[in-house]
């Protein structure tokens, strides 16, 4: 399975045209097919500027997919979405992705440690007319999720949580997510499959971020798999994403 920089390279050579290419497919060719069929052409326009913006941004590779935020925006419509929450937002396009697709009252509680990455992306949103669903916390999330479970009215009341942040606090964000969601919500894990790496050997060649949160990755997968309190189906879209719909 190729690494990141593999990918990247591969780009580089084939002419792909995604600023962030996530993709575990085999085929640039065919990636590049299912955005300028699928994605590009209903991609809504604060959606393309933003994410042209941040293709401008030293860490654009953050950013997620188009493809990917086409996914997440048709998945809020199918389960009428309503009241969320998405930790790690860097620019904004997953948040853009999911504030489009609720309705006029829907409400969305953002956080991340880098208000400046945020106000990057502000102006999109707030020019799309849909700065008033979001509530932006700076600062790591755990204090917050903590303070919500400790007053106790925000048990079971979230439809959605859309975590993509440091990998090495995904279990402490389930341990806590877990109690905000409503039965039947659904939680999605960004990056599970972690650029191919999870199926990587040990001593395979990769970037040092990537071999440092490659066993948090792994321990996560493993958990939620064993966790009877949600379903989950795990996709290859962008660098992986997996669902977990709680179910107790």
């Amino acid at each position: 399975m190729a690494t990141q920089a593999d990918q990247q390279t591969q780009s580089g050579t084939t002419g792909h045209q995604e600023v962030n290419h996530k993709s575990l497919l085999q085929s640039d060719a065919l990636y590049q097919y299912i955005l300028e069929t699928s994605v590009y052409p209903r991609e809504p326009e604060p959606m393309r500027e933003l994410r042209e913006i941040t293709a401008n941004h030293p860490w654009n590779l953050m950013c997620t997919p188009a493809d990917e935020g086409q996914f997440l925006n048709m998945l809020l419509k199918l389960i009428n979405a309503k009241n969320t929450m998405e930790i790690g937002v860097y620019t904004g396009y997953s948040l853009l992705a999911t504030a489009l697709a609720l309705p006029d009252d829907g409400k969305i509680l953002a956080m991340d440690i880098n208000k400046e990455n945020y106000e990057l992306g502000l102006p999109v949103i707030q020019k799309a007319g849909l700065a008033h669903k979001i509530d932006f916390r700076e600062g790591p999330a755990l204090p917050v999720l903590d303070q919500m479970i400790e007053d106790g009215k925000f048990h079971g009341t979230f439809d959605f949580i859309f975590v993509d942040a440091d990998k090495d606090n995904y279990l402490n964000y389930h341990k806590r997510l877990i109690e905000l969601v409503k039965v039947g919500g659904l939680i999605g894990y960004d990056n599970t499959l972690w650029n191919g790496a999870v199926v990587a050997p040990p001593d395979a060649p990769m970037r040092k971020y990537v071999r440092y949160y490659r066993p948090f990755v792994l321990e996560l997968n493993k958990a939620l798999a064993a966790d009877p309190r949600i379903e989950i189906c795990q996709l290859p879209v962008g660098d992986g994403i997996t669902l977990c719909r709680r179910v107790s």
